[in-house]
This record gives structure tokens, sequence and C-alpha cells, in this order.
């Protein structure tokens, strides 16, 4: 019989393996219902418990575990070096246009080529033009058998382990396993790796934080993340696909058009985008219209995309129209103009921020760019401009998309005159003159000077956000005027502020001082988790500060606390916990947290009155991610604290439950690789009744 440490002890292998197959094709389909329709049929919690049984199983008894079973999505396989795969068929670029002119023009020269009969069948698929790493895909039998990037074209380098990582492309097709479609013999598509937008902003807000490097572009993280060594890293990572041409079908019927394929591949379960048009040759006006209107469009999608691709649909036709050189003539891409742009690099200069980061920006020849004068573009950090060889005086390729800030892509080192400059990060601060530092295994550079104008105006800003002491009414312009006028030389002057003298400010009537004022002395009984969020302390955020102050209920108690106590609370790491270590070393700053007592702000709470174990949620840690239907983040937190539960920051082990709502991102995946139980907003209510 089994046993309790070995529950299949005595159970027959046919048995297991019947069940690790069972489980596997139920755990697919969970997930092409999660990932692709995004209708989910059951709970997180029963998927998860589907999916640990699975991995025990496999732990137990590892010959059961298969290249595709879904327990691989953590990736862990480290290549030495990347293998040369030789594509079926060439992987061949496309020409351009960038008018409407050149649009109708390519039309023109593919009518020529066609005859009359076939000119009155001629149809056009439109689909964007993805901004990602092209990779190849081969499924043998209706399992993933090999992955590569483009190469050049011919050669690719072989990423099988780290495409396995990803976890909208399906291992086994059909990826429902309900489908009465049987897979093709053989299958080779093509597609784009990317991320979303929105994860790559959050990516690269962490690594910053972190002070860590941050990447250019999704582009070049997409890229980056599928050549890792380590494909536990590439696991790791937000990373997309979406597939767009079938390049090979054995063993099934063949589509007669690019558009049929396109059908075929989305009901093998394979990720097709959506966004994707057919038109006939009577429609070209309207096509023409669509690839206008998309120019506008394209910045309000979630995904980077560099133009359009325009494809004859018929497969025969693009059979026969061929190629010219190394382009198809049956396929033309359309870019807009603007996207990106070619200026001079006049200068490299450098911003301190509130933690006394410094960042360089390049200091551009006004050029413009979707519309708008570009003079300024970030340039991350010393490593990025090392690492691309970004000179002063060099031409550089800018790239403004939608709202975000114009980024430095790379140099035109082929324009150089000899009279470019390489630059250096300064040894000293541009604002106070004390010198920058540099930490060790880090890529960002310091100002060590507390006192450094630049980093007080940023930091009285943090002090008086929302996040922090949320004091109405106190914003930039404040922080930089009273700063200038001497009135705050350390955070806690904005409990001693001047008021008679305000008042004869310029815009500074007896109401508006009244209203500032009272904003002022109400943010003195902040809790004091705001407090020590307000203090810009690195790596310490409003969760974190919410999690340190369920143990530390004063902060000069805290300030006595070693690094080996604070990385013992559930949530707090040891770089955290050596940045909370460091800041109450420094005599300044304690000061400064004497100064807060005694002008009367809040430096300590009473010990809670009432027993935590009476309490529904004692003894849970809890993890909130992703857009819930009814609580706000903050109201989330707060609702779990108010029924004895912990809030962290980030998952481990130790957590108890992650409750995920829409768009929720890594912290749910990290939840799922560590099966950590995973409940909605619903759940988290009925576990506190």
């Amino acid at each position: 019989m089994p046993t309790a440490s070995n529950p299949t002890a005595d159970v027959k292998a046919d048995d297991l393996a019947a069940r690790a197959a069972y489980l596997a094709e139920r755990i697919r389909y969970h997930q092409y219902r999660y990932y692709m329709l995004d209708d989910p049929e059951i709970s997180d919690q029963a998927f998860d418990a589907l999916f640990n049984e699975l991995r025990t199983l496999e732990a137990e008894h590892p010959e059961l575990r298969t290249p595709d079973s879904p327990t691989q999505r953590v990736g862990g396989v480290i290549a030495e070096r990347f293998e040369k795969t030789r594509h079926p068929t060439p992987m061949l670029s496309l020409a351009n246009a960038f008018s409407p002119g050149e649009l109708y023009a390519w039309r023109e020269r593919i009518q020529r080529l066609l005859s009359e009969e076939e000119r009155m069948r001629l149809a056009y698929v439109v689909e964007p033009k993805f901004d990602g790493l092209t990779v190849v895909l081969h499924y043998t039998d209706g399992r993933f058998t090999l992955g590569a990037t483009r190469g050049d074209g011919e050669y690719g380098e072989t990423i099988t382990a780290n495409l396995r990582t990803v976890r909208v492309l399906p291992l086994q097709i059909p990826a429902d396993p309900a489908s009465d479609l049987s897979a093709p013999t053989r299958l080779v598509v093509r597609g784009e790796a990317y991320v979303d937008k929105a994860d790559f902003e959050r990516f690269n807000q962490k690594q910053m934080a972190a002070g860590e490097r941050a990447y250019a572009n999704p582009r070049n993280f997409a890229a980056g993340s599928l050549r890792q060594l380590d494909s536990s890293i590439t696991a790791t990572r937000p990373l997309k696909l979406w597939v767009y041409q079938a390049l090979i079908v054995e063993g099934a019927p063949q589509p007669a058009s690019h558009w049929e394929a396109l059908a075929y591949l989305r009901t093998l379960g394979l990720p097709v985008c959506q966004d994707m048009r057919r038109f006939t040759d009577a429609e070209f006006d309207q096509l023409a219209a669509y690839v206008e209107a998309f120019g506008e469009r394209r910045h309000n999608l979630p995904y980077e995309v560099d133009g359009l691709v325009i494809k004859v649909d018929s497969l025969f036709m693009q059979e026969e129209l061929g190629f010219t050189g190394k382009d198809p003539r049956w396929a033309l891409a359309y870019k807009y103009a603007g996207e990106e742009a070619v200026t001079t690099l006049l200068d490299i200069v450098v911003n301190v921020g509130r933690t006394g980061a410094v960042t360089p920006n390049a200091v551009l020849e006004p050029v413009p760019v979707s519309g708008v004068i570009v003079k300024s573009a970030t340039l991350h950090n010393e490593d990025y401009i090392r690492d691309l060889d970004i000179r002063i005086g060099d031409k550089v390729v800018i790239k403004r998309a939608g709202e975000v800030i114009p980024k430095v892509l790379h140099p035109l080192p082929d324009l150089r005159t000899g009279s470019e400059r390489v630059w250096t990060m300064p040894a000293a601060c541009p604002v106070c003159g004390a010198p920058l530092v540099r930490p060790e295994g880090e890529a960002a550079t310091y100002c060590v000077n507390n006192a450094c104008p630049a980093q007080l105006v940023r930091a009285v800003e943090y002090f008086v956000g929302r996040e922090a002491m949320d004091i109405a009414g106190f914003g930039i312009k404040q922080a930089e005027l009273f700063v200038e006028l001497g009135f705050i030389h350390d955070l806690a002057d904005i409990y001693q502020l001047p008021w008679e003298q305000i008042r004869k400010l310029d815009g500074y009537g007896d109401k508006r001082v009244e209203k500032l004022q009272a904003a002022v002395e109400a943010s003195k009984t902040r809790p004091i988790h705001r407090l020590l969020t307000a203090l810009g302390i690195r790596f310490v955020g409003a969760v974190v500060a919410e999690t340190i102050t369920q143990h530390y209920h004063s902060l000069l108690e805290l300030a006595r606390a070693t690094p080996e106590q604070l990385s013992a609370i559930e949530g707090i790491g040891p770089k955290i916990a050596a940045s909370i270590h460091e800041y109450f070393s420094v005599p300044t700053n304690l000061a400064l947290i004497d100064k807060f007592a005694r002008l009367g702000v809040r430096v300590a709470e009473e010990s809670p009155s009432a027993p935590v174990g009476a309490q529904p949620l004692a003894g849970l840690t809890f993890v909130v991610t992703g857009a819930l239907p009814t609580f706000s983040r903050d109201e989330a937190h707060a609702f779990i604290k108010a029924h004895g539960g912990k809030v962290a920051g980030s998952v481990s082990s130790k957590t108890s439950y992650v409750v995920a709502g829409e768009a929720a991102g890594s912290k749910l995946d990290k939840a799922r690789q560590l099966g950590v139980p995973v409940i909605d907003e619903a759940a988290l209510r009925a576990l506190a009744q």
C-alpha cells in the first residue's frame, strides 16, 4: 500500500505513467484556456492542485518527466554555447515602404506579374510588424522539439530550452486536448518573441531600484532574455509570443492561403494575433486607409510594433511572384516616419535623483520625432553608454513611442569624423561637489551627500507625496521654492516652516497658507509606516515599510535592528535589510528621527491591543498583485491587516496566499512556480469570515 512518506510506493509503473500523462493533459488544457482563450474553467487553487501533484509525481519518479511536461516551464538548462540550426527555408527580410504612394506602386508591380484571372482573385493580409526577436519553431508529431533565432536568415541559434519557458508557447499541439483536430506530423512556423510595454517598464523600474542594469527597449530585452545561457533566468522574464507564418505543414491538409494558414495555426492553439485584416484587391483603398489609421492606433497597443506587413494572401501567387534579390515580391513592410530619428549627441549631463542616484542624459541637437521636437533623451547608466560605445559628438539613433521618454538606441560609428569624445562619469556631484560612489555589483552611481540640494528637493517631493506623508497642496514647486529660500535644510524642517514669511510670498495668500499648514499638521499623526516610506530609504517602498512596521513599532527600535534580524522577516531580503541598517547607521539620519519626534511627528505606534491569534487571518502572509474587482491595493492591504494577516511585497515559499486580480504579472508566475496557492478577492473575503 502507498505510505504517507511515499504515496506511490506500491502503485504500478503503468498506472503512474498513465496518471502523469493524464495530469499533463489536463494541465495543458487549462493552460490553453487561461493563456490562449482568457477563459479559465477552474479556480487557481484547483489548477495548483493538479500542477503540484504532477510535480510531486515527477520528483519521485524522474523517468516520468518529459521535455514537454508543464512542470518544465521554470527552465534550469544551462547551455555552454548555442548550437547552430539550419532553417528549412530562408528567413528573408522585407522591402520597405514609407508612404501611400510607395504602397500603391508595390501593388502595381504585383499586378503586372499576374494574369488577369489571378488579379481578379488577388487579396492581401495586413498584420502588425512586431518589434521583438524573430524565432522559428519546430513541432514533430505535435510536440515542440526545436526553437531557433532568425540568425543570418540561413542559420539561427538553437534556443529550445529557453523557448520552453515562454508560457504562451504550447509544448504540445493541439493545445486544447479536447480538440478533434489531429496534430500535423511536422510543423515549422515563424513568429516573434516580445515583451509587453507595461511588463518592460515594470521590469526596468525594478532593475533600476535594485541598482542593476536597465534595458534600452523591449526588443533588446526580449532578445537578451531568450539568449540567456541559463534557461531559469529566461523563465523569470515576462516573455510572450506571436506566430505569424506557417513555413512547413506535413501530415495535414495544406492551406491554400496565408489567411487560412493563420486560422489553422490558431485552431492548433498557437498564439496568433487577432489584430490582422484581410482585404481584396478591390478594397485596396480601404487597405491604404487602414494602414494610415493604424499609424496613430499603434501607440495604444500593449506591445511594440514598428509598422505593418502587407502580404499577398494566396500561397500559390506568393510562389509565382517569387523574390527579387533577398526580398519576396509578395510582401512589403510599411514603416511610419518619425518613430526613429538620427541626430547629433551634443553633450551628456547627469541628473541627481532623490536617492542620490546619478543618471546620465543626452543633450541632443533638436529633431522632430512623432510630431514632437526632442532635445534630450535617457542614457540609463554608465554601463549602457560604455557597452554601446556612445560618444559625445556621435550621430545617434533615437526613438520615441507614444508618451514614452525618448531613448538613445545606438550610435552610428560609420559616421564618425574623429572629433567625437569618450564620456566618463564625473568623480564629483555636479550639484554639491561631493564624491560620487558606485557600489560594487551595481550599475548605478550615487552622490553620498545627504544634504545635496538636488537630492533634498526630490526627497521633499517624495516625502510629501500620496504614498508617503500625503501632504495635500505640497508638491514639487513648493519643494523647489522652500529649499531655494533656505526654509528647508532637511526633511524635518517641513514641520517648522516659517509660515509668516511664506504668507509674504507671491501667490501665498492667507487661505492657501492655512490649508497648507493644516495639511502639514495633519500629517504628523500618520502611521509610522508612512514616515518610514517617506524617508526614501533605498528599496523601502510602501509595502516593505508596512511589512517592517508590523514587527518594529518604533523607528528608534528599528534603528537598533541588525541585518540578520531584518532578513528574518518574511518578504525582507538581504539587500533591503542591508539598506535599512546602512541608513540608520548614519548619525545625521538618527538625528533626523529624533528631530521628527521633537516636532511632534509620530515615530512610534502603540502595540496592537487585540490578540492576533483571535483574528481569522492570523499567522497568514499575503501578497497582492494585479487589479482587484473592488479593492484598491491599499484597501486590500488594510483589509488583510485588519483581520490579523500580514502583507509582503514579494512571493516566497513562506507566502500563504497570493491574491491575484487582472493583469497580474511576475508575482503570479512566481507563485505558480513555488506552488503557493493563488486566490481571488472573493476567496480572500471568504477566508476572513
